[in-house]
């Protein structure tokens, strides 16, 4: 049964909440949010979990929740925790999520709506073929399980070294698509034989491929790096490491359960199942973790590539005209050893981010060389029917949320509420009716992935705005969607 929230907050300004700390905790927890979004906080008593990861061993700073906060297992889905390395931190899979990696690129172009909107249906039905979607899919890129485990330790360079994208891809991917220190002899058969067959698939639930027009800057100066304009097309795709992320986590929490007993952890939410990172366990999983973030990667370059060649196609576009570059890919779920500062003092930390976007300011080593100037992209979703952005990370981030940010909307209805209240079909006319071309494996995804089962975006990405831990670039908003 779930614990009501029964605490209260410390207001510090109109976008801070501090849950103050109590017996048990180790450091306070923080939720970023305005004064409306709190009320409905309370009521899915995420709270509650934001105090429970106060509790882990090694935790400093704060457990963190972004605006998008909501519901998880263990941590809850927009929660930030940095844990020290050397004072016995521990990592917790249920920190990093199910679906590792799941992650955000954009894509810019050369083009304007009056050039695609005349194809627009064709592009859609295009790209529904060309990239498998739905529950279970299986795509076109047939491996072995030795390559697998190759696409595993390699990432998005594997990817592009087999001709699945361009070189240049890569300078403009976190980790430059490939994380370092993965093992795939750390990753289960059952996980290996469940990723095989679905590299190159956009998958079900809340991922999806979306074509947008970009209709609000908010920083010239910004965007002019980026290469984005007032009316530009450009191209999202969400999704990340399918089932074999989910089997790495599946597998890795059973390690962790009996993790807890044997470093004698104590812990108020068994879901926040955890072993030192120092440990052979913690160790494991990390490496495996890293896997399963390289398959996401090389998914998503994969998915690219098969996108540049379906608008080339449809078009009669060359590669030069249509101008397909990849702005930035992003993970939303993931585990990173970073360097930060804490109480003056620089530590190594394992930092936990889930459902929440790496926002570096501009400066940081780790931004790519030529968006020094400005600092990271920051991608964020909407849905179906509603607005993302491009932000920038900030170092006031870097202060407080160890350069973090929000990741998208964030769930208000369950899905199970949703397919009580929305009707697919109604949904796909109503979007049509605004412009939006849809196209599903089904009415039942439609409903449940329904603008009305989340967060107002351009309420979350103004917090973040507002609180300084991200700033606004760019907004987009959807002409057509393909979902799984």
């Amino acid at each position: 049964m779930v614990e009501e929230w029964k605490g209260t907050f410390k207001k510090i300004d109109d976008y801070r909440w501090l849950i103050p700390k109590r017996e048990g905790m180790r450091v306070p927890g923080l939720i970023y949010a305005n004064e409306r979004m709190l009320q409905h906080i309370k009521m899915d008593r995420t709270p509650v979990q934001v105090a429970n990861v106060a509790y882990l061993p090694g935790i400093v700073g704060k457990s963190m929740a972004m605006p998008d906060i909501h519901w998880g297992y263990g941590f809850p889905i927009g929660g930030v925790a940095a844990v020290d390395i050397e004072a016995g931190g521990v990592i917790s899979p249920g920190g990093i999520g199910y679906d590792v990696n799941c992650g955000v690129r954009l894509l810019r172009t050369n083009l304007k709506e009056k050039e695609v909107r005349p194809r627009l249906k064709d592009l859609i039905s295009a790209l529904f073929l060309a990239i498998p979607s739905g529950v279970g899919s299986k795509g076109r890129i047939k491996i072995s399980s030795q390559e697998v485990m190759e696409v595993l330790e390699r990432g998005s360079q594997w990817a592009i070294k087999r001709g699945y994208g361009l070189p240049e891809d890569g300078l403009h991917t976190e980790e430059r698509g490939s994380m370092e220190g993965a093992d795939a002899t750390k990753v289960g058969h059952r996980a290996l034989e469940r990723g095989r067959p679905q590299l190159g698939t956009l998958g079900a639930g809340n991922h999806f491929l979306e074509i947008q027009i970009v209709e609000e800057i908010y920083d010239e100066e910004v965007t002019r790096v980026f290469d984005i304009f007032p009316g530009q097309i450009t191209v999202m795709i969400h999704t990340g490491s399918r089932g074999l992320g989910y089997q790495i986590c599946d597998d890795y929490l059973r390690v962790m359960g009996n993790a807890v007993r044997k470093y004698n952890i104590s812990l108020p939410d068994r879901q926040l199942a955890c072993a030192p990172v120092k440990s052979e366990e913690g160790q494991n999983y990390l490496k495996a973790m890293r896997c399963a973030a390289n398959y996401a990667w090389a998914n998503r370059q994969c998915i690219m590539h098969w996108t540049r060649e379906t608008f080339e196609r449809v078009l009669k576009m060359s590669p030069k005209d249509l101008g397909m570059v990849l702005i930035y890919d992003v993970a939303h779920n993931i585990g990173k050893i970073e360097q930060h500062p804490v109480e003056g003092k620089k530590k190594t930390l394992c930092i936990h981010r889930k459902g929440a976007t790496r926002a570096f300011p501009a400066g940081h080593p780790d931004v790519p060389e030529d968006y020094k100037d400005v600092g990271q992209p920051v991608i964020i979703p909407g849905t179906m029917g509603s607005n993302s952005y491009v932000l920038v990370g900030t170092q006031r981030a870097m202060q407080e949320t160890w350069g973090s940010t929000c990741h998208g909307a964030g769930r208000v209805m369950s899905r199970t509420k949703a397919l009580h209240t929305v009707r697919g079909e109604e949904l796909q006319r109503e979007l049509g009716e605004r412009g939006i071309v849809i196209q599903a494996k089904g009415y039942k995804t439609l409903a449940e992935e329904a603008p009305a089962a989340y967060k107002d975006v351009d309420e979350v990405v103004d917090v973040c705005h507002n609180a300084g831990i991200s700033k606004k670039v760019a907004k987009m908003r959807p002409i057509g969607v393909i979902k799984g």
